[in-house]
């Protein structure tokens, strides 16, 4: 999970914050709040090499969080729309190469 909070009020904030969504979406997040992206990895050494790649593209000014977050708590997670209660989420399908 990367959570940020970035400066916006010059027009170089707002291209560096635009720049840094778009390149978490690149890399495969996905929106969950506007400035809270999650991305599913497998393994510990896949959440560490997207850690790597997000440093490489952090903005200047702001504040960026990086969250790790295991299946079983991830599994433990709560959602409601609506006041509705959403159906628990479960991890991605594995994809198998032939």
């Amino acid at each position: 999970m990367c959570m940020f909070d970035l400066p916006v009020r010059t027009p170089d904030e707002k291209r560096d914050a635009a720049d840094f969504r778009l390149g978490l979406l690149d890399q495969g997040f996905l929106m969950s709040q506007f400035s809270v992206y999650l991305k599913y990895c497998p393994n510990r050494a896949a959440a560490d090499a997207v850690v790597k790649r997000i440093e490489r593209i952090l903005p200047e000014g702001g504040r960026v969080d990086i969250l790790l977050v295991t299946d079983k708590q991830y599994g433990e997670v709560k959602s409601y729309r609506r006041r509705a209660k959403q159906p628990q989420k479960s991890g991605p399908e594995q994809f198998v190469l032939l």
